[in-house]
Order: structure tokens, then C-alpha cells, then sequence
């Protein structure tokens, strides 16, 4: 489920490249385009809390949770921190992205960006939250060439110093919203922390066009329209299902799912804008796939192991010394996959 989520999350930020080319070529400004994604976002989430007041409750019995020996937090905090993923953390992000595309090829703009899988794996480890293990590194290198492949295949590219600059400070950037997300995304349910992070973005943002004289809103139907699509899709949608999937996987493997984002980016590209894809480009695509075949199949594997360690219903847990009941431990999970 959590992969699935991943992936999900992936095909939506994937199609924001495309959405944003359209956008652009309706009048859309890349300073409009960011202040009305993250408001129109935020505004929707809003919305969603309002009439499903259940979302607003975290799952208990979260996997990634207190339980896993992370620190505690005052509820201050936690909220603090996520209005900060955006409000510092997406807001960055998103802007040094955009402005790099100004000034360089979106291949190349898109290589140097998912860079970040293999920082935040390395450094998830270095702060003992993953482990490298045999799968998780065989997938990291499978899905790391398959990007490079689906972005070589693309054809020249032209370099700009400072764009390929704006790209990496980008990619750290990213890297470190996945670390900090990781810290609080069991402590908020997905729709919750989703609009504080769309607020803190939409915020910043907002001030920013306050300071710099405003951003111009005056194109047609067909501007909001795909604005619209990148607020819904690419954002309410997108990042939904990534902190759900976040939660379930870890950094590392969220990270390494999210190299899907450059396949959809190039195949819709071929359906929609008429490029073609090539075979250099579609084994990077198989790379990429073959990645989360691995990652699946790790998982599969270790959750037979636990359930083949489980003790039987009714029998103490050596380890833990608390009682298997099947019941439950099936509402926990159905009030995990809930949120």
C-alpha cells in the first residue's frame, strides 16, 4: 500500500511538468502559477477538513510512530514544524525549481533535481533511520540509472552555471523537507499536515508578491484551467498520497519510489505534447520499474517473516510480553490505511 501511495504521489508531480507547460503557454507566470497553486491547495484541503472532520484524527498504531523510538513532541511543535515544510521548506523548493527552468533544459534541470533520492537515502542512514540494505541499495542504483536514462534520452541539453546551481540547491532543499516531513508525518493525519503545508507555502508566497508589487492574474479560461490541474492533481492529490506513502515506507524508499516522477513526465510528454519516446528512454523506464519491484518484494518477504515469527492468538510475545489478538491488530491496520 505504502508503494502504491508512492507511486501515486509520483504521477501526480510528474504530470505538473506538463500541466506547467500548458499553464505557461496560456499567460501564465511562473510567480501566478506558484501563488495560485498553493492557495487554490490550500483553500481545497481546507474544504476536505471541513466536511470529513474524521481526517483530522492521526492513526493509531502507526508503524513510524512514538513506538519507534523517536523523541516526543508538544503538539505546538509538530504543528509549527509542518506550517514551516511549507512556509520555508516547499516554498524554496518549488521557487528555486522554477526559476532554474527559466534559465536551462528541463532534462537536464530534472537530472541534477533527483539527485535527492540518493541524498536523502545516505542520509537517512547516517541518522540511523534506514538501514542500506542489499534490496534498498540495489533499488536506489536501479532507479538512479533509469532516471539518468529517461533524461539522457531526451536528447542535448544546454548548461547554464547558475541554473545548474538554483537545480542542486534545489535538490538539497527537497532533500531536507523529506528528512524533517519524516519526523512528523506519523504525528498528523496526511490531510491535516497537507494543508498546514500548503498554508505555510501559499503564505510565503503571498508575501513575497505583496513585497514584489503583486503577480499579474489577468490571463484567460485556459490558464485557470490548468492552474486548476496543478492545484488539484499535481498538489491536493500528489502530496495526499506521498505523506501517506511516506508514512509507511520511510524516507529512503518514499525517495527512491519518487524517481517514477520523470517516467510519467516523458510518456505523457509523448501522449499529450507529441514527443517521442526513445529506447534509451524506455529502458530507463524499465530500470525505474524494476526498482520498485525490488522494494515490493523486500517488503513482502519481511512481512511473511513477521507473521511467521507471530505468536499465536491468545499467546504473550516473548519479545514485548503483550497478547497477539487478531482483532485488533486488524482495526489498527484498517485505521492506518484510513488515513
Amino acid at each position: 500500500m505504502g508503494a502504491a501511495l508512492c507511486l501515486l504521489s509520483a504521477a501526480g508531480f510528474g504530470a505538473m511538468a506538463i500541466f506547467g507547460k500548458l499553464a505557461y503557454d496560456a499567460g501564465v507566470s511562473p510567480g501566478a502559477l506558484l501563488l495560485v497553486r498553493f492557495t487554490l491547495a490550500a483553500v481545497l484541503l481546507g474544504i476536505i477538513l471541513l466536511v470529513r472532520p474524521g481526517l483530522r484524527r492521526a492513526a493509531s498504531g502507526s508503524p513510524r510512530g512514538e513506538a519507534a523510538g523517536r523523541p516526543a513532541m508538544t503538539r505546538g511543535r509538530v504543528l509549527a514544524i509542518a506550517i514551516g515544510l511549507g512556509a520555508i521548506g516547499y516554498a524554496t523548493q518549488a521557487s528555486l525549481f522554477f526559476s532554474a527552468l527559466q534559465l536551462m533544459d528541463a532534462s537536464l534541470l530534472a537530472l541534477i533535481l533527483y539527485t535527492y533520492p540518493v541524498m536523502v537515502t545516505v542520509v537517512a542512514v547516517l541518522l540511523g533511520r534506514d538501514r542500506l540494505t542489499p534490496a534498498r541499495g540495489a533499488a536506489l542504483v536501479a532507479a538512479s540509472g533509469g532516471t539518468l536514462l529517461v533524461l539522457i534520452g531526451a536528447g542535448g541539453v544546454s548548461f547554464h552555471p547558475l541554473g545548474a546551481l538554483l537545480a542542486f540547491t534545489s535538490a538539497i532543499t527537497y532533500t531536507v523537507y523529506i528528512l524533517v516531513a519524516d519526523t512528523v508525518v506519523h504525528r498528523l493525519a496526511p490531510v491535516v499536515l497537507s494543508a498546514l503545508v500548503m498554508t505555510g507555502a501559499a503564505g510565503t508566497l503571498g508575501a513575497r508578491a505583496l513585497l514584489t508589487g503583486g503577480v499579474d492574474l489577468g490571463f484567460g479560461v485556459s490558464g485557470w484551467l490548468w492552474l486548476a490541474c496543478i492545484a488539484v492533481v499535481s498538489t491536493v492529490v500528489a502530496m495526499l498520497a506521498f505523506f501517506a506513502g511516506l508514512k509507511r515506507t520511510g524516507p529512503s524508499n518514499a525517495a527512491i519510489l519518487s524517481t517514477f516522477e520523470p517516467v510519467v513526465t516523458a510518456a505523457l510528454a509523448a501522449l499529450i505534447l507529441g514527443e517521442s519516446l526513445t529506447p534509451v528512454q524506455l529502458a530507463g523506464g524499465a530500470l525505474v520499474l524494476s526498482s520498485v519491484v525490488v522494494l515490493q518484494l523486500r517488503r513482502t518477504g519481511t512481512r511473511r517473516q513477521d507473521q511467521g515469527s507471530r505468536p499465536a492468538s491468545g499467546q504473550p510475545d516473548p519479545g514485548t510480553h503483550q497478547t497477539s489478538d487478531p482483532a485488533r491488530d486488524g482495526r489498527t491496520e484498517t485505521a492506518d490505511l484510513a488515513s
